[in-house]
């Protein structure tokens, strides 16, 4: 039975594909949303919304390509099953460049649509568990003191207990201590995992 947290997003302008689509698709367990054009999904995205997105590539306004594009430039990694009556190898080869999971061609059989997108929900699940990593990890950060993240930077740097102590005024036993209780904090094993937060709470802070 497919994630019940995942969501396949069918796009496409013509009705009776759309309804088509999402019948079968439901009769396999999956859940989904219908739209009939690219800013129409656009418009309604979320940045909770998680799945597939199939999408034709001749829609009216933007194609199926563009929307790729723009979703790209928002950084929005929902993976994207390309589907189109009109393909051709310069079409495919810009879908699989914005990272399209497949490129089926109308008519196709129902397997080849459930194949891909099953590629496309296992990619989706790995890219949800990162997210879920990223936060816990944050939540973690947030958890430090001032000076903790003080001596956190520092030990980033690579600097010596003895020369985070002369840059802060403060003995490097203190040093010592700080760095025991920021480990504990954030469970990490050794320096290389607290580089990891340091370059995790600056992307964050941007």
């Amino acid at each position: 039975m497919p994630s019940q947290r995942l969501t396949v997003f069918i796009i496409d302008d013509d009705p009776s594909v759309r309804d088509s689509l999402s019948l079968r698709l439901g009769i396999e367990g999956f859940r989904t949303a219908l739209f009939a054009d690219a800013e129409a999904f656009l418009a309604a995205l979320q940045p909770e919304w998680a799945g597939c997105i199939v999408a034709d590539i001749k829609l009216p306004g933007a194609s199926g390509l563009e929307m790729q594009a723009e979703l790209q430039r928002r950084g929005v990694g929902i993976p994207v099953v390309v589907i189109t009556a009109h393909g051709d190898i310069d079409s495919a080869r810009t879908a699989f460049r914005a990272s399209a999971v497949d490129f089926l061609p109308k008519p196709f059989e129902t397997e080849q649509l459930l194949q891909a997108i099953g590629r496309a929900f296992e990619s989706e699940e790995l890219r949800l568990q990162g997210e879920e990593s990223r936060r816990d990890e944050i939540v973690k950060l947030a958890r430090l003191t001032a000076r903790e993240r003080e001596v956190l930077d520092r030990v980033a740097r690579g600097l010596h207990a003895k020369e985070i102590a002369a840059e802060l005024g403060i003995s490097p036993r203190t040093v010592e201590v700080h760095k025991a209780r920021i480990m504990e904090k954030l469970d990490a094993r050794n320096a290389a995992e607290l580089v990891r937060f340091v370059v995790l709470g600056a992307g964050a802070a941007r």
